[in-house]
């Protein structure tokens, strides 16, 4: 059985770097892996990572998400020009209240996040089409479920889901959504870095002192408690692009199931926003009491597998 190929994108680190590294060293050497970056100057992490399956499952390719001759010159240089699985990954966030974001800010996200996975449908689905196969898979978001201060980067994860809708109609492609919660990597570190430099000038002082005093604080907690690694989710996805029939949605962290819950048994969808408003800004002693309890589960958790390995060694 040939190989399949696989495109990533948003390889130099993170995420992107970890799903590379973990499908190329697939014991059953199911996949050829194409791992892409805006730059390669970036790449010695993954060359580093990817070891032995570099130049054998693995090649590093320069793609740029928001360059359409990019996107071509890399799709051209496959051979056969084929794509069987994409794994959409490249992304930018940005937090904040939204008049503090500037229009060029809000533009870059939504080129990034949803025209560029555009621009690599427009290369890729084509011969899928002819081929009538192909898996397309997009690094999406849990956090959909609340929108405070995400508004532009969720507007870009908002806008994809109903576009893949759309896709469900071709019975030969399979879709697939990966919806992590918060994930430890520099993407994310990035992103909280850059919240605390908000220029807050254009704010309300209630809407300031939310912001600074107990969402940003909220947020770092929370991804202490509930992050998972790059490594977790490339296991995740690399068990959804391995079965007969990958599910449209799959959420990556078990903890977030009583919130998405919440989305889904209430239509009008206030019941997840109200509550997770009450829970930060109104019983933020019992949230952060909660999320330590949790930190603490996942700490003896973690704590028995150790020994438990040790044991067996």
């Amino acid at each position: 059985m040939s190989q399949k190929v696989v495109l990533i994108t948003g390889c130099s680190s993170g995420i992107g770097l970890a799903l590379a590294v973990r499908i190329a060293k697939d014991e059953k050497k199911r996949f050829m892996v194409y791992a892409t970056m805006r730059n390669l100057s970036k790449g010695e992490a993954l060359i580093k990572a990817a070891g032995r399956t570099l130049g054998r499952t693995l090649e590093i390719k320069q793609l740029d998400v928001c360059d359409e001759e990019s996107i071509r010159a890399c799709v051209g240089s496959l051979p056969e020009h084929r794509v069987d699985i994409l794994i959409s990954n490249a992304g930018m966030g940005l937090i904040g209240p939204i008049e503090c974001q500037s229009i060029d800010e809000m533009k870059n996200v939504m080129d990034t996040n949803f025209f560029g996975l555009v621009r690599l449908l427009k290369e890729i689905l084509p011969d899928m089409k002819r081929r009538k196969k192909g898996h397309i898979v997009v690094m999406s978001s849990v956090m959909g479920i609340q929108v405070l201060y995400y508004t532009i980067f969720l507007t870009s994860q908002f806008t994809l889901r109903r576009k893949y809708y759309s896709f469900c109609t071709y019975s030969f492609l399979s879709i697939s959504l990966i919806e992590p919660g918060p994930v430890i990597t520099e993407f994310e570190r990035k992103v909280y870095d850059e919240g605390l430099k908000t220029d807050l000038s254009k704010a309300d002082q209630v809407t300031a002192n939310m912001f600074t005093n107990i969402y940003m604080k909220n947020y770092k907690q929370i991804f202490e408690t509930l992050g998972q690694t790059p490594e977790d989710i490339a296991e995740h996805t690399l068990k959804i692009i391995t079965m007969e029939n990958p599910p449209f949605r799959h959420q990556t962290n078990t903890l977030y199931t009583p919130m998405t819950t919440l989305k889904y048994a209430d239509p009008n969808g206030d019941l997840p926003i109200d509550t997770f408003y009450k829970m930060v800004f109104e019983h933020d002693k019992v949230f952060n009491a909660s999320l330590n309890f949790l930190k603490l589960l996942r700490w003896r958790s973690r704590k028995s597998f150790t020994l438990e390995k040790d044991k067996s060694n």
